[in-house]
């Protein structure tokens, strides 16, 4: 008896890279695009709806994180397998989204052929992530981050800190994360608070000096 194709939901909120996706995986017998979305709100809502086997989610979303969507998945369906594809550096994120519940994790500039097979190894119940991943994985398994490193901040900290790096204000934050410019304020204080900046101009010159340094990786 032939098996069902794997069923597929991409959440990216870049309509060429959904495009992309679909079309890659149109090619393959053994796997079916059954929707897409952009942001996490809309994401959750087709996700409960009509459950995938698996979602592919990029960490960079328009409104949210992909961490947020990771966590809300694991919490509400359980089932479904999350495989992150992300432009952003494995170093910083890629335990963030292991640890809030995804099985596989991407880089874009990967080939075609990891993307398919993350996804095939996630449905067969294995860990996806290049061996370097894996290793240093490992070797946290028995210790900590050093104090006063960007590893210390949470997962809303550090998306604050990486759009600080991107130049975008307070308030302009503040909107893409629908929260109060005092919410942000408030990450910014603790931000400033672990990783011992005397200054705002600190911060922000800090916060642009890591995304040009995660940029010049990929």
């Amino acid at each position: 008896m032939m098996l069902s194709p794997t069923r597929v939901f991409i959440v990216d909120d870049h309509p060429l890279v959904r495009e992309w996706l679909m079309a890659l995986l149109h090619q393959t017998e053994d796997l079916i695009v059954s929707g897409q979305a952009e942001g996490v709100r809309e994401g959750v809502a087709a996700m409960l709806l009509d459950p995938p086997d698996v979602a592919i989610v990029d960490l960079s979303l328009k409104n949210s994180s992909g961490l947020d969507l990771i966590a809300e998945l694991a919490d509400q369906l359980p089932v479904v397998r999350v495989v992150v594809l992300s432009m952003h550096e494995e170093t910083f994120y890629a335990e963030r989204a292991l640890r809030a519940g995804a099985r596989g994790y991407v880089m874009k500039r990967e080939s075609t052929e990891q993307i398919v097979e993350a996804i095939r190894e996630v449905c067969a119940g294995r860990l996806y992530a290049s061996p370097a991943l894996l290793g240093r994985l490992a070797e946290r398994m028995v210790g900590r981050p050093v104090i006063g490193s960007v590893e210390t901040l949470s997962n809303r900290e550090l998306d604050v800190f990486r759009r600080l790096g991107n130049g975008h204000s307070t308030r302009r934050i503040a909107e893409e994360l629908n929260v109060s410019i005092k919410t942000i304020q408030a990450y910014c204080a603790r931000i400033k608070e672990k990783l011992s900046y005397a200054d705002a101009s600190e911060l922000v010159r800090d916060a642009v000096r890591w995304v040009d340094r995660e940029q010049s990786t990929k």
